[in-house]
């Protein structure tokens, strides 16, 4: 029953708040099997700085972004993506949070292993990288870039996204120029620099995670049981008005959800009224 519970509660989380949960999860049993058997499993899934070792363990492309350095490393990577996808999942579906998070993880992962393995004052540096920063500056920067002069509270007083957004760059920046955390800082900057390219080009209409979707999807479907095929009925119905209304039901939500878009960019997501919200709250939802 307890299980059950726990699952139904599971389920009814947003994906960041799911990934959220699994984060802290693997962070607590990383400890646990350190602290009682001496031995920390992580290894075999952090990011490694060879390329050589990447090519034995490539999972760990994604799988580092669930292991973190220390309690404040996972806490501040948390907090900030908890807030960044509250704005985001108003804005989009669930599945476009999973194109941008995972593909900055990815880009963020790659380039750590080329400042390792291509510049030379980096080579001497014994280390892996862990943690989420790559996936959720990829989320952050992805809506301070959709939508630049959205205002959010920053504990006394408002700022614009696209302030917050160019603070976390430069702060990256001067960082690796001072060579603190150089290979973090490239996986950070990796990361910002997908979720700006991702919203600047969605801003024009292109989806550029879309490949990445149908990846997915087809990966999902090959590991799906088969259903057994039903034995075949024949059905009349008028298909024709049925596809009609469906298709001018779809296309006049998608027109609502564009105008609403569009009122957000010019004007700040507070500019919309509480039923303009709630649509589209439910319209991510729905997707």
């Amino acid at each position: 029953m307890m299980n059950g519970g726990l699952r139904y509660q599971f389920a009814r989380l947003s994906i960041a708040e799911k990934l959220i949960a699994v984060n802290v999860l693997i962070f607590l049993l990383n400890g646990l099997s350190g602290a009682l058997l001496g031995y920390s499993f992580s290894k075999w899934f952090h990011l490694p700085k060879d390329f050589f070792e990447f090519l034995v363990q490539p999972w760990s492309l994604v799988t580092y972004s669930f292991f973190h350095a220390g309690l404040g490393h996972i806490f501040w990577n948390m907090i900030i993506l908890y807030f960044a996808s509250r704005i985001f999942l108003n804005l989009f579906d669930e599945q476009r949070f999973i194109n941008v998070y995972f593909l900055g993880l990815m880009l963020g992962g790659l380039l750590f292993l080329l400042s390792y393995n291509v510049f030379p004052t980096l080579v001497n540096s014994n280390t892996a990288l862990v943690g989420a920063s790559a996936g959720v500056n990829a989320v952050l920067i992805f809506v301070c870039a959709y939508i630049p002069n959205q205002e959010v509270r920053v504990i006394f007083f408002n700022i614009k996204l696209w302030y917050i957004g160019v603070a976390l760059v430069v702060k990256d920046l001067v960082l690796i120029g001072m060579g603190d955390n150089i290979g973090g800082g490239m996986a950070h900057l990796g990361g910002a620099f997908l979720g700006y390219v991702y919203a600047r080009q969605l801003f024009k209409g292109n989806d550029i995670g879309a490949g990445f979707t149908t990846l997915r999807n087809g990966i999902a479907n090959f590991f799906k049981p088969r259903e057994k095929k039903a034995p075949l009925k024949t059905v009349y119905k008028n298909r024709a008005s049925t596809t009609s209304k469906a298709d001018y039901d779809k296309q006049a939500k998608q027109k609502k959800i564009d105008s609403i878009l569009d009122k957000i960019s010019k004007s700040g997501y507070e500019s919309l009224s509480k039923e303009e919200k709630d649509f589209l709250f439910k319209a991510g939802k729905e997707d």
